[in-house]
């Protein structure tokens, strides 16, 4: 390049701020440091820095000021933003306002090189497509055009997203895509934790080097670590050969850790050090056997933090990954996209089970009994219960509720007659205000009823409702209900 990369690195920790500019100087860049933040909005209006290690949490003018002033007046600038236990709303902001990664601490000096030499390759790609712009061009605003749903093709199956809440789960998904920053995603069973996961592995630069799924909860506790970070010839009885873990088999591209909390605790002690200092060492072996360059994203339907405290996920770990936490909301809390789901996978199936036929329709009946439903097992039931449809159905016929394979389905038609105890009144009101009123008596009801089978215990009214306690949480601020209030009911 025609000149040497410049960069400032701003943290108020003086040995780490003095050990990353050594370390970076070593590799014969410019390096300025700075221990506060003010002083580091003075260095960049003097000057342009192509890349910036800046820590998040600053005493004074914050990480954030100084990623926003840098690329606000200078939009190739690369900002790595240094980070302990970010904020949902600070991961979010970040991401709008440019920055280009995180760096979780604690961190090795691997994990800095491979970040600040990812900012060196993307500098060079922008000084290769634009030579003649000056890096000090102001960047011209995006448009931006809100579409009312969002379809994206992840392997065999769409994320769709009508509601507001998916789509803002998609827009986050899509902007960390752009990182390579640890992601950590919750959500029921069936919410679609890996079809995020995947989604994001393949928006981003890592899309065509390996994606791994691991189920953490599908793998015997006594295979646990050999499958995770392989074992040498002999390391025990019927390892004949050496094998790669895992971890390796994810070089370069993406590992999804799904049901993290179902992994022994010994093991997740183990891969905090390999998230830290990027070294492998297999089962058996006396040495480090490989560097792993990769990108992690984990997930559980469990509350993390009711997982912490049941000592089933360590806290150290959890902190390590949830660098952007991603929060699927369960299905029956967006009812927009029953309707646009009920009918993609009507299509799906369809033409893959019966492609020269005639395709069925969905009667109104039908959309209005899978949209009242609660689905507690969220996509993945709606999925199944659309494909049974699909097997049984005529061409060309139409598909009442009774095809579908659900409780109460077939006597769905006596809802029109005043069945199921519904308020006969509703049926006067307008589609949506009729339904809104029925689930918020049903929601004060049902939480009335399992707060007080479990003695106003919320761990116990979650487990007898098979959600987490933060949905219950939720509902109840939703409902602006009380636990006294639902105790007394």
């Amino acid at each position: 390049m025609d000149r040497p990369i410049s960069v400032l690195v701003v943290d108020d920790d003086d040995t780490l701020r003095e050990t990353c500019a050594q370390y970076l100087q070593g590799f014969g860049f410019d390096v300025h440091a700075e221990s506060r933040g003010e002083r580091a909005l003075d260095s960049l209006r003097r000057r342009c820095f192509d890349i910036l290690v800046v820590d998040l949490y600053l005493p004074g003018s914050s990480g954030m000021d100084i990623l926003t002033d840098a690329i606000e007046r200078y939009p190739h600038s690369k900002v790595i933003l240094m980070t302990g236990n970010p904020s949902v709303e600070s991961s979010h902001r970040a991401l709008e306002a440019g920055a280009f990664d995180f760096l979780p601490k604690p961190f090795s000096a691997t994990h800095l090189e491979i970040l600040v030499d990812r900012a060196v390759q993307s500098i060079e790609d922008d000084r290769a497509a634009e030579p003649d712009v000056p890096s000090v061009e102001p960047r011209k605003p995006r448009a931006s055009t809100p579409a009312d749903a969002i379809v994206e093709q992840v392997g065999d199956y769409g994320l769709l997203a009508e509601s507001k809440a998916l789509r803002n789960v998609i827009d986050l998904a899509r902007r960390v895509a752009r990182t390579d920053a640890s992601v950590f995603i919750t959500g029921e069973s069936g919410t679609g934790k890996e079809l995020i996961a995947h989604f994001i592995h393949a928006n981003s630069r890592r899309k065509v080097d390996p994606w791994v799924p691991v189920n953490c909860a599908a793998i015997p506790e006594s295979l646990m670590e050999s499958e995770m970070f392989g074992h040498v010839e002999g390391a025990f009885t019927g390892a004949s050969r050496a094998k790669e873990g895992l971890l390796e088999t994810a070089h370069g591209g993406s590992l999804f850790l799904d049901e993290l909390a179902e992994m022994p605790m010994s093991i997740q002690a183990k891969l905090l050090r390999v998230l830290q200092d990027g070294v492998v060492r297999r089962v058996g072996s006396t040495r480090t056997d490989a560097t792993v360059d990769a990108r992690f994203i984990a997930a559980t339907n469990r509350d993390p933090h009711q997982a912490i405290e049941e000592q089933l996920l360590r806290k150290d770990l959890y902190y390590r990954l949830r660098v952007v936490p991603i929060h699927i909301p369960p299905l029956r809390e967006r009812p927009e996209d029953i309707r646009y789901l009920s009918a993609y996978y009507l299509r799906h199936f369809w033409t893959r089970h019966r492609p020269d036929e005639d395709i069925p329709q969905l009667t109104d009946g039908a959309r209005a009994f899978l949209v009242s439903h609660t689905w507690p097992g969220n996509v993945r039931e709606l999925r199944n219960v659309i494909e049974h449809a699909v097997v049984v159905a005529d061409p060309g016929a139409h598909i009442a509720p009774s095809a579908f394979d659900l409780d109460g389905a077939g006597e769905w038609g006596n809802a029109v007659d005043g069945g199921f105890g519904i308020d006969r009144s509703l049926f006067r009101k307008d589609y949506h205000t009729a339904r809104e009123e029925m689930l918020a008596a049903f929601e004060r009801d049902y939480l009335a009823y399992i707060l007080q089978e479990s003695d106003g215990n919320m761990s116990g009214a979650a487990r007898l409702a098979g959600v987490d306690r933060t949905t219950l949480y939720r509902i109840m601020e939703k409902r602006n209900l009380r636990r006294r209030d639902l105790l007394e009911a």
